[in-house]
């Protein structure tokens, strides 16, 4: 039997799962999504995880040898427990070693950013580049980074963590129990709750994002974006200076991030000049799951 890839991007709203047949050009041999479920709690998911991978099996008719699994937060390297996780019933449970357990074969997690950034890295918008920072900007603000294709976890497994640095002392509380994080000013429902609590309605992001110029307060929410993305994501091209900066996630689609956010990156970038690209992803929803393939290959 020829090598195959499994990967599986638990999401907090859905569990998605890939065969591959190959990691340089994929083609799912098999691709199946199921619902998460997560208010039924952490055994739940670990349950629904394992019901993905039987029906993995049936649907391919082989075995897995191990498989690489994206997570909503991340495994603390020191007591092998989750740790930073939006999806908060996973924090402080030995996840890896319940899927082991209960799957009977080797488990790899990552951050779903890492797989991302991975992802992109290989096969997607960071093709080429030495160093590829892959952002994440949807329900939450995460970060991944990928040197030389192999993605950097650093000594706490922190590495990329963009999303919880300080942006703004007197911001809005997160989830992680600090106040004015990057994550509860560029997120999706943070920018929409920005709107409606100027507007006193509440419209999504898309829409509010067309409805700029003819509505004070979608302007005023587009120009928070565009400019705390600059601030935000210049502290990072002064530590990391990558190659390339990928943005994925429903906030990603907001094309003012790629001409008025990048002018306001460049603003605060320590250089003459802003040589790192900014540019939307290439392999959309697809490349959580791929990258978490990559990690068993």
């Amino acid at each position: 039997m020829t090598e195959q890839y499994w990967g599986i991007d638990l999401g907090g709203t859905k569990i998605e799962g890939v065969v591959l047949g190959a990691t340089d050009a994929p083609n799912p041999l098999c691709r199946i999504r199921v619902a998460t479920e997560a208010q039924q709690g952490y055994e739940h998911i670990v349950e629904r995880i394992v019901g993905l991978v039987q029906a993995m099996r049936a649907e391919t008719a082989t075995e897995p040898k191990r498989v690489g699994i994206g997570t909503p937060g991340v495994l603390d390297p020191q007591n092998s427990t989750m740790k930073n996780s939006n999806t908060t019933c996973l924090i402080d449970r030995p996840l890896q070693h319940d899927l082991e357990t209960a799957l009977g074969i080797p488990v790899e997690l990552a951050n779903d950013a890492n797989c991302f950034a991975l992802a992109e890295a290989r096969l997607g918008a960071g093709r080429g580049a030495k160093t590829t920072f892959g952002v994440i900007l949807g329900t939450g603000v995460g970060g991944g980074v990928v040197v030389g294709q192999k993605a950097l976890y650093g000594c706490q497994g922190i590495a990329g963590e963009w999303g919880h640095n300080l942006l703004d002392p007197e911001g809005p509380e997160c989830y992680c129990g600090r106040r004015g994080c990057v994550e509860t000013i560029l997120s999706g429902p943070f920018l929409e709750r920005f709107y409606a609590e100027r507007a006193k309605q509440r419209r999504p992001l898309p829409e509010i994002a067309e409805r700029r110029g003819q509505d004070p307060d979608a302007d005023a929410t587009i120009e928070r974006l565009t400019t705390y993305f600059g601030r935000a994501i210049a502290n990072v091209i002064n530590i990391l200076d990558p190659d390339v900066v990928v943005l994925g996630g429903g906030v990603s689609n907001i094309d003012l991030l790629y001409n008025e956010g990048v002018r306001e990156t460049a603003r605060h970038v320590f250089n003459n000049r802003l040589e790192t690209r900014i540019v939307k992803n290439e392999l959309g929803d697809s490349a959580g799951v791929f990258g978490a393939a990559m990690l068993v290959a």
